[in-house]
């Protein structure tokens, strides 16, 4: 402890001179602007404006609205951007990553810049944009493919002098098992004194490139520290894998953004799990750093603390948003607090210097798995305070009820799985995920009310089935197509055992996938990517052809590549699994009872839920008597000092205020595509504006291009 001190205190010191120095060190939370990812370095989706209040929140209307052109037609874009907006400017970017800036009153394009004519891209998203000013340079700083860029924030054009032309590497720290694998960054950087510190998205799957933490020269792009998040020989953490691991596992990966202390100089970043996702039999081991909460020293990417919130992830429990950094009542004390959200629906509440719970956290027993080669912890973290925001597992009490035929079509189903309580492993039976695969909370953030000590989450319920199967099954009698044993290894989780796709519309069914493209187009889509797909372009042109071969129809005869595909699968896992299947009803709604998406306050004062309310609307159910359900939902809410929570984000499509206190929906607009997104609140010439990205493509929604900004 006495360490950790020591260097927090000489980390506070360097950081006040820092400030002194550098006009850009001042501490960014929203006011006036909206100038940080999800409104300020401490994550805690927060405005001070109160000009739109509960009284008048009704006589909201449209300001402007900005179309950017670029949605995809076939449906498979979104817009994740939350935007930031400095002194009257907003900047963002579009479903193929154009970035732009508007006039942030009118919505008039001031710029806009396309990196597609520097990288080849595909279809991908991003969630915003960093801005930075230092004397009279201002920067932009975002990433596209496995780019980091730099923009001139007043013109868009490329800062030269960065990089190479304006761009660096994602892939600098990352070692040469990085190179030809997919890595991409998602959420935007944060900045501390100099360096632009980032994460990255990697493939989830055992090709998976490490996933190290990186912060960058924000001058000159070079890079300035690495942290291994899958560590190396003599670096803490090393005895929790096995002793090649760093060599040959990914992921672990800090996908979601991190958060900021600018006076005690700590960055905080959630990490994923490693890969593959949900079978660990090459990663024996608790395996730290991943699934945890880790505060580094922002200036040189020293550990000072970390809590692991899942040892050893079978059930891809990604920690998914940055935590929110807050201060709480606690024992008569008022304590700077990290309060992070998970999918499984809890709420880690740490003391800001030291990673201690300020709540107890037990390590209860969870059930081993029976796969071959695996060894699931004996144990995991379940805080006491606050309870969950989700439910924890779905029993035969908790099946659907909105008709008798979704009923006993659920139970029997059910009946055939592994369920009941939480953390029950992948097995070749069918496990139950409850909350499902993407939570529970999600990567939208939670947004905190310093005047209450409230923390307001949104949370999905609908719980997936997990099922496994050996690798090389298809092959133990010589005879299986090469190109079904790489679907096998390869495509079989997101697009299904039968190529059906998966019912979220996320991973799109390929049956007909001969009716829509060339064999051309879908090897272009293997080596580039699109949507949540990664390129592959790193994997062998063997197993390309035969797995475009297989989906085609055609026959694969050569023996070098059956031999290559029986090798290519004994090196990707002993397991796969059969798709990210939500479990639904015949009818196509989730198979547990409602409800199926929440908006949820909790104390954190006193660690308690405050109010629970259901987030979404189906309408057709709504007609038929059933009280409203909730429904899935993407994006997360930020609060006001109005009194009021703004949040859109679910697969209804609209936009809605609700009271702060009570939870009571005051207002909703329907939105011309569903709101995938985390709304911004800012103020332009004394008038308060929330604008939110209207992007779509989840859940089978339509993609669109808008974002829509609205006033009183």
């Amino acid at each position: 402890m006495e360490k950790i001190i020591c260097k927090w205190s000489m980390i506070t010191l360097l950081c006040l001179f820092t400030s002194c120095q550098n006009e850009h060190n001042t501490t960014k939370e929203a006011g006036k602007d909206w100038p940080v990812y999800l409104g300020g370095n401490s994550g805690r989706q927060y405005s001070p404006i109160d000009q739109i209040t509960k009284e008048n929140v009704n006589d909201l209307k449209i300001a402007w609205e900005f179309g950017t052109g670029d949605a995809d037609s076939a449906g498979k874009s979104q817009m994740q951007c939350n935007t930031i907006i400095i002194d009257g400017i907003l900047y963002g970017s579009s479903p193929k990553l154009k970035v732009f800036a508007l006039n942030a009153a009118t919505g008039e394009q001031l710029w806009m810049y396309d990196p597609n004519t520097e990288v080849n891209l595909g279809l991908n998203f991003n969630r915003g944009v960093t801005y930075h000013k230092e004397v009279d340079e201002e920067r932009i700083y975002f990433t596209a493919g496995d780019m980091l860029f730099c923009l001139d924030a007043k013109t868009g054009k490329p800062l030269k002098n960065f990089g190479t032309e304006g761009k660096t590497s994602l892939k600098a720290g990352l070692g040469e098992a990085a190179k030809e694998r997919f890595v991409v960054s998602t959420s935007p950087g944060i900045i501390f004194g100099d360096k632009i510190i980032f994460g990255t998205r990697v493939s989830e799957n055992a090709d998976a490139a490490p996933g190290s933490i990186q912060a960058f020269n924000i001058k000159t792009g070079e890079l300035e520290w690495t942290f291994n998040t899958i560590p190396k020989p003599g670096e803490m953490g090393y005895e929790t894998w096995p002793a090649e691991a760093y060599k040959n596992t990914g992921g672990a990966n800090a996908w979601s953004g991190m958060s900021l202390d600018e006076k005690r100089g700590i960055v905080y970043i959630p990490t994923g799990s490693a890969s593959f996702d949900f079978w660990g039999g090459n990663r024996l081991g608790d395996n730290l750093f991943a699934n945890c909460i880790l505060a580094l020293n922002a200036d040189t990417g020293e550990r000072i603390w970390h809590f692991q919130t899942v040892h050893h992830d079978m059930l891809d429990r990604d920690v998914p948003a940055p935590p929110a950094l807050i201060t709480v009542e606690h024992d008569g004390k008022q304590i700077d607090a990290v309060a992070q959200h998970t999918k499984s629906g809890f709420i880690f509440l740490l003391d800001r210097e030291s990673g201690a719970p300020l709540f107890p956290i037990e390590e209860r027993a969870v059930p081993p798995s029976d796969l071959k080669g695996e060894l699931a912890s004996s144990t995991q973290p379940f805080p006491v305070r606050p309870p969950p925001f989700t439910r924890q597992q779905f029993t035969i009490d908790e099946v659907t009820d909105i008709s008798e035929a979704s009923h006993d079509s659920v139970v029997k189903k059910l009946a055939t799985l592994r369920t009941g309580e939480p953390f029950i492993p992948p097995s070749e039976q069918g496990t139950i995920v409850f909350p499902g695969f993407d939570g529970g909370g999600g990567w939208g953030g939670a947004a905190f009310d310093p005047e209450s000590g409230l923390l307001f989450v949104n949370a999905k319920e609908i719980p997936c089935i997990i099922t496994m199967e050996e690798t090389n099954a298809d092959a133990k009698d010589g005879q299986a197509d090469a190109g079904a044993i790489v679907y096998g290894s390869r495509c079989v989780m997101c697009h299904g055992k039968q190529m059906q796709g998966d019912a979220s519309g996320t991973y799109p069914a390929l049956k007909n996938i001969p009716e829509r493209n060339t064999q051309k187009e879908v090897m272009d889509i293997i080596n580039n990517g699109r949507g949540f797909m990664p390129g592959f372009a790193h994997i062998p042109e063997a197993e390309k052809t035969a797995v475009i071969n297989y989906i085609f129809g055609l026959e694969n005869t050569t023996e070098d590549a059956h031999e290559f595909g029986k090798e290519a699968n004994e090196r990707v896992s002993k397991y796969n699994h059969t798709g990210y299947n939500r479990f639904y009803d015949p009818e196509g709604f989730p198979a547990i009872k409602p409800p199926w998406g929440t908006l949820t306050a909790i104390d954190l004062n006193a660690g308690s839920l405050v109010w629970q309310v259901p987030l979404g609307e189906y309408e057709e159910l709504t007609k038929r008597g059933i009280p409203k359900t909730g429904t899935a939902n993407y994006g997360g809410p930020v609060v006001t000092a109005g009194g009021l929570l703004f949040i859109a984000s679910t697969v209804d499509g609209y936009f809605r205020a609700f009271d702060k206190e009570t939870g009571d929906e005051l207002w909703r607009y329907k939105l011309p595509f569903a709101g995938y997104a985390t709304p911004s609140v800012y103020e332009v010439n004394g008038k308060q504006f929330v604008v939110i990205a209207c992007g779509g493509g989840k859940a089978k929604t339509e993609s669109g291009d808008r974002y829509v900004a609205f006033s009183l």
